[in-house]
């Protein structure tokens, strides 16, 4: 997990959104970020952008906290080479990357996501308010 990165984003072509916290906002927020996908040039990004998005917001849900019915924001900004992707939820506890047992049922969303963007993710706490933001990097391994 590394430090948040200076990219140049496409602000004009950010999506935000507040979700109702219930997994039926995951299909609906991958629907949308393939939506930005496409129109940004970047449909060839929408598949492992929607992996690495599902398991930020099953996150959410999973381990945040529900404090009203939109507790769960996203937002997707195209960048120069590829797409971030943003996950808000109001719980203060950072994720963390761990080592799963090969018997262990959870435990490997983090591991995937942080393959899946060549540890292009990381954490940053809000600065009004509780909560966090689990962001991640989609687009080609860095040099």
């Amino acid at each position: 997990m590394n430090a948040t990165p200076t990219v140049r984003t496409d602000e004009a072509a950010t999506r935000q959104r507040q979700w109702p916290y219930s997994p039926r906002s995951v299909g609906h927020a991958r629907r949308q970020l393939a939506d930005v996908c496409a129109e940004s040039g970047m449909a060839h990004l929408a598949d492992t952008a929607a992996l690495v998005l599902s398991e930020l917001m099953t996150n959410a849900l999973r381990h945040g906290r529900r404090t009203h019915e939109h507790a769960i924001a996203t937002r997707f900004t195209p960048t120069a080479d590829g797409m971030r992707v943003e996950v808000h939820d109001t719980s203060s506890a950072r994720p963390r990357l761990k080592q799963a047992a090969t018997d262990d049922e959870n435990g490997r969303g983090l591991a995937l996501v942080d393959a899946l963007t060549h540890g292009r993710w990381g954490v940053t706490p809000t600065t009004t308010g509780d909560g966090k933001t689990v962001w991640a990097l989609i687009g080609p391994e860095p040099d």
